[in-house]
Formats: structure tokens, C-alpha cells, sequence
């Protein structure tokens, strides 16, 4: 059935009360089942997985994936199979809206853990303890949503705005319930069968588990290179061997799927800067002793078997990241306001009047004006009142964070409305500049005053995101708004205690690793340092790499700009590859350039709507991200508590 929608021409010309009207009589579907025991049950069920899932990728690159349409295809796969079974009827098409929306809220709540917080426990040394985590993430993420649900009349009702990923998911769920349905089981039983094969994988990699099931000759190597070892050979550059620059091809295939998602542009660009970082400026500063080797505890610089001291992923990045941090940063930024249009129409219109006084046919739906009016200040004040506690913001620094979330998250939204691009980065970066003036020198406050209002504005943008489908169906508004409360609940239960005991295990030195590189967490901290320290504490050549980095940054930018997006380099992608390992950034790139190959290679493979991606190509990923995620860390788990000795 095609979903409803209205005409240019009636955009521009209708008032908002006409919009409301039509939406009222021709979309609202008040008699759908939606917020039932049986979705809600599903979608915190769904929202627990998958946020393990966004916990984990993003402590791999750094970045949260949308769930929105995996969970769509999983609650609806999960429902059909049962209906079949005779355990229970089809799910209804609101109700597989509200799991998704729950689910959605679940993944997104986790960035706090791989950013802000990460980098706070990475610069003062100190674990925050797990009760104060709780409340952090719980608060942070309420506040979100309540600044989400008053734009959403603006941006999705009024403006109508398409949110891109949104539309999609909205695009599907009215596939899968008005269609014969076959699509939508095939691709549940793809994704389920790619995230069975992608946990037996990650689990056949771990030495310690596969030898004590006494299946040790089935383990999967972790490195496909380690035979050249073996056999005494020593590729290196500049002396340094490959292997200590982690320039090494391994079997990480939920990297692979992730560059699956990423397109071709970015998995070039990130190989690109990959190979100037790993194989010309990790070596070169190895040569002149600028990159330092790994210290043991006692002082005492290990040595490898042939003498030569030990490097790695944790020395090179600690030297790497401030070229790659500021091309990203001076390029989100030049990205961010190369558009003032943008920046300018999210607060236009935004204090316009009715008209006359007329009633309000809606408000009988949407979440109510006195949420929004006596929620922020209070959920506000409790976030205020927590990084004074916890992390000793002082008060007044933490009350200016309020109302900037409310600038950042309009500017948010409008980004998001337009490119279901929400521009986290640049918004960080700018909160950690404002602070940077209020509170010189005191990085803590740095790092936990500009969390507020990164993190809050990204989470609200990216929750119009999954509120769009809900409009075009003909949800309720309030019920997805609590459907996000309990989606908030599930992502904390499953996300925080995974990310101290899996993850942090007691250490902040524990958060990066050659496997996990924190690449969030690790820019939020270099960009706090330079900020309160300023660069004259880095080695020399590392200061002239900030400088190249950043002036990189705004050249590649410009350029795209100027080309109209055609340049096939992004800064974006290139500066990354500073902060993540060779092997981690070469995974990615060969998923990315393999989907690409493969819908150019055989066109009957081929989407309909692109050509350069392969059909079901996001139920074959989301798959192996949650398979190989979810097994990976309980792997990290069982090795670390359960065989241990």
C-alpha cells in the first residue's frame, strides 16, 4: 500500500493546523495495535542486542550504526515465524514500528561510553563507578528525547522533512505488512543465518576457549600473516616490521560487514590515509625516536625475539592521532559551516505564531507542551546536579549546558532532516572550544560539560530519525516517546555493565587496545589536552603534523565542496585511519570494496535503487555485526571470568 504523503505545493502553501487535519484523517491509525506487552517485550529484547552490538563496533571505529531497519526486519522475521508456528498472531505494522523505535533508542544511548565518559577515565586515570554511570547515561539520554519531541512538530509535521534513514524504515515496514511478506522472511532468515555464521567465527578465533573444548585444530587465526613469522621472514619498513605497525591482514569479518555499510568513497579515503600514516609516517618517526617504545611496568622497554624493542597500535596512535584529529576536526567543521543555510533555517520559523487562536486536533496524541515545559528543567537539573557530583563540573558551567543543547540540537535536527548525516563531530568539537574559553585549563570539565551537549544534541537528532517512520505510519507520537524511555532502560541495563566488565575490566589503561582502538574516546581526550595544555606540550613533529592534518582538513573539504560531493577523497575517512589500527581500517575497506565489486560484477545482484550496492546487502551486514559482536564479547567475557588459568 503506498503511504500517504503530501504534495510539494501543499507543503509550501498549507498552515500547520491543515497538515494536522490531513494527517489526522488520512494517515493516524488510532485503532492499530501499538505499545503492546508483546512489542515492547520484543523491542527491549531487540534494543539489549543491539546496543551490545553499537557498543562494540563503536569501541572498533568509533561510530554508532543505525538499527532502525535491522530491528524492523528482526521484530517482524521473529513475529511471522511464530504466527506460522501457531504461538501467537502477525505482529501489526505499529507495533513493529514501536519495537523498532525502542530498539533504536537502545543503540544510540551507548555513545556516551565509547566518547565522553571513555575519555574522562582515559585523562584522570579514575573508573567512574558503575552506580554513577547508571544515572549519567540514563539522564543524558531522557534529556534527548525531550528535546526531540518539540522539534518534531516543526521538522516532520509542518516541514515535512524526508530524514532520509527514517523514510527508509518506514519504506520497509509498509513493504513487509502490505506485501506478501516472503521479502521480509527471506531477509530475516539471511540476517539470522549471517549472524550465526559471523559468532561461530569470532568464537573459533579464541586459543583459550577452542583448547578447552579440546577443538584447538579448528581455531581460526586471528592474523592470516602469522605463518610468515613462522617461517623467520621479517617483512619491514624502515626497519620497523610490519607487524608492530599492525599493517596485517586478519579475519575480523564484522569490520568487513561494516565497511559493507560504509560506501566505497570512505573505505578509499581510509585507506589511503591508512597507508600514509602506517607505512611512511609510523616508521619514519620510529627512525628518529619521536614514537617511543612500549614501557613494561617496571620501567624496563621489553625486547622481541631478535632484539629489537616493542612497538605497536597503542605507541603509534599516541604520536598519529593529532594529525588525523585535527584534519577530521578542521574538515567537520569547514563541512559544518559551508552550509549556512542550513545552520540559519533550523531556527527559522522556529518562534512563528498559528495564527489565530485555533484548536489543536492533535493534541490529544502528541506529547503534551507541560512534558517538555517541566521535563527539561528538571531532568536538566539532574544532569547539572550529576556532573557536579560526579565529576566536579562546577554548577553554572553545567546550567550553560542547557540551553546549548537546545542551539546544537536544532542545528542537529536540521543536518539530520536533510542527509540523515548528523554532524556529532562538529558539535563536539564546538562545545569543546566554548568550553575551552569558559573553564581554560580544567580538562575534566572540558570533557564532561561539552558530553552534555554533544552527546544530548546528537541523541535527540538522531530520535527524529526513528520518530519520522512513525509519522508516515500513523503512530501515536506519546507512545513512541515512551517507547524510547523503555528503549533508554535496556541500552543502560545491557550496555554499561558489558562495557565495564568486558571493556574497562577495573582500568582505564585496559580501553585501548590494538583490537579495541576507542577512536571517540581517544579524539575527545586529544582535543581536551590541546585545548587546556595547548600543543606545546607534543613533540615537535607531531605539532607540525596537527598543522598539516589540520590545514589537510580544510583543503580536501573545500574541495569536495567545490566538486558538489564528486571528490573521491573524504577528510573524514582519511583522518580516521590515524586512530585505528592498519588491519582494523584494511578489514573495512575490503568489505566495502567487496559489496561494491560484487553489484558491479554481476548486475542480476545489484539493488534496484543503486546499482553500486548488492540486494539485501544490510540484512547480510547487520547480520555479521550482530552475530560476530554479540559472540565477541562473550568471548572477551568467558576468557577473562569463566577460563581463566
Amino acid at each position: 500500500m503506498a503511504i500517504k504523503q503530501l504534495t510539494p505545493e501543499q507543503v509550501r502553501d498549507w498552515t500547520p493546523e491543515q497538515k494536522d487535519r490531513w494527517w489526522l484523517e488520512n494517515v493516524y491509525r488510532g485503532d492499530t495495535p501499538q505499545l503492546t506487552v508483546r512489542s515492547g517485550v520484543t523491542g527491549f529484547l531487540l534494543g539489549t542486542i543491539l546496543s551490545l552490538t553499537n557498543l562494540y563496533v563503536g569501541a572498533k571505529t568509533g561510530w554508532t550504526l543505525g538499527v532502525g531497519i535491522t530491528s524492523v526486519i528482526l521484530a517482524f522475521g521473529v513475529f511471522r515465524l511464530m504466527s506460522k508456528l501457531g504461538i501467537t498472531k502477525d505482529i501489526s505494522i505499529l507495533e513493529n514500528n514501536c519495537s523498532q523505535s525502542i530498539a533504536t533508542a537502545a543503540g544510540y544511548m551507548t555513545s556516551p561510553l565509547i566518547s565522553s565518559m571513555g575519555a574522562y577515565m582515559m585523562v584522570t586515570g579514575k573508573v567512574i563507578p558503575m552506580h554513577q554511570a547508571f544515572p549519567w547515561m540514563i539522564s543524558i539520554a531522557l534529556l534527548g528525547v525531550l528535546f526531540a519531541f518539540p522539534m518534531k512538530r516543526r521538522f516532520i509535521n509542518y516541514e515535512q522533512h524526508p530524514f532520509p534513514e527514517g523514510r527508509a524504515a518506514g519504506v520497509v515496514l509498509d513493504t513487509l505488512h502490505h506485501g506478501t511478506g516472503k521479502e521480509g522472511v527471506f531477509q530475516a532468515k539471511l540476517l539470522a543465518v549471517c549472524g550465526l555464521f559471523s559468532g561461530l567465527i569470532s568464537l573459533m578465533k579464541s586459543e583459550v576457549i577452542m583448547n578447552r573444548i579440546h577443538l584447538g585444530f579448528l581455531k581460526v587465526p586471528e592474523y592470516l600473516d602469522e605463518w610468515l613469522y613462522r617461517l623467520g621472514a621479517r617483512p619491514a619498513v624502515l626497519g620497523t616490521s610490519l607487524k608492530q605497525l599492525s599493517v596485517r591482514l586478519d579475519t575480523d569479518i564484522v569490520m568487513m560487514a561494516a565497511g559493507g555499510l560504509m560506501g566505497v568513497r570512505t573505505a578509499f579515503s581510509l585507506m589511503v590515509g591508512a597507508i600514509i600514516n602506517y607505512l611512511w609516517l609510523a616508521p619514519w618517526m620510529i627512525s628518529r625516536g619521536d614514537i617511543t617504545p612500549r614501557l613494561a611496568a617496571d620501567g624496563v622497554t621489553p625486547l622481541l625475539d631478535h632484539g629489537d624493542p616493542v612497538y605497536g597500535f597503542k605507541q603509534i596512535t599516541m604520536w598519529a592521532l593529532w594529525c588525523g584529529v585535527s584534519m577530521m576536526t578542521t574538515a567537520s567543521l569547514v563541512a559544518f559551516f559551508s552550509k549556512p543555510k542550513m545552520i540559519f533555517s533550523a531556527f527559522s520559523g522556529l518562534f512563528s505564531r498559528r495564527g489565530p487562536k485555533t484548536e489543536d486536533c492533535v493534541a490529544h496524541i502528541e506529547l503534551p507542551m507541560r512534558v517538555f515545559v517541566i521535563g527539561i528543567p528538571l531532568v536538566g537539573a539532574a544532569v547539572v546536579l550529576f556532573a557536579h557530583a560526579f565529576f566536579g563540573v562546577h554548577y553554572w558551567l553545567g546550567v550553560i549546558a542547557i540551553p546549548l543543547v537546545f542551539v546544537f540540537s536544532l542545528i542537529g535536527a536540521n543536518s539530520t532532516a536533510l542527509t540523515s548525516i548528523t554532524p556529532t563531530g562538529a558539535l563536539g568539537k564546538l562545545t569543546q572550544l566554548t568550553y575551552g574559553l569558559l573553564a581554560p585549563g580544567n580538562i575534566q570539565t572540558n570533557l564532561m560539560t561539552a558530553g552534555i551537549t554533544g552527546e544530548v544534541a546528537g541523541n535527540a537528532s538522531n530520535l527524529m530519525m526513528d520518530i519520522k517512520p512513525g509519522y508516515m505510519l500513523g503512530a501515536k507520537p506519546r507512545l513512541q516517546a515512551i517507547g524510547h524511555v523503555i528503549g533508554i532502560v535496556a541500552g543502560s541495563l545491557a550496555a554499561v555493565p558489558v562495557f565495564y566488565f568486558a571493556f574497562l575490566r577495573g582500568n582505564p589503561d585496559n580501553l585501548i587496545t590494538e583490537q579495541f582502538a576507542m577512536p571517540a574516546a581517544t579524539i575527545w581526550r586529544a582535543v581536551a589536552e590541546v585545548l587546556t595544555k595547548g600543543l606545546s606540550e607534543l613533540e615537535v613533529s607531531a605539532q607540525w603534523a596537527a598543522l598539516a592534518g589540520g590545514i589537510a582538513g580544510i583543503v580536501l573539504e573545500l574541495v569536495k565542496v567545490g566538486t558538489k560531493n564528486r571528490f573521491p577523497l573524504s577528510a573524514i575517512g582519511m583522518g580516521l585511519a590515524f586512530v585505528i589500527s592498519f588491519n582494523t581500517c584494511l578489514a573495512m575497506s575490503l568489505g566495502a570494496f567487496i559489496f561494491a565489486l560484487a553489484a558491479r560484477l554481476k548486475p542480476a545482484w545489484a539493488a534496484e535503487g543503486d546499482k553500486n550496492t548488492v540486494k539485501n546487502q544490510e540484512p547480510i551486514c547487520a547480520g555479521i555485526i550482530a552475530g560476530g559482536a554479540l559472540m565477541g564479547i562473550a568471548v572477551i567475557l568467558l576468557e577473562n571470568f569463566v577460563f581463566v588459568g
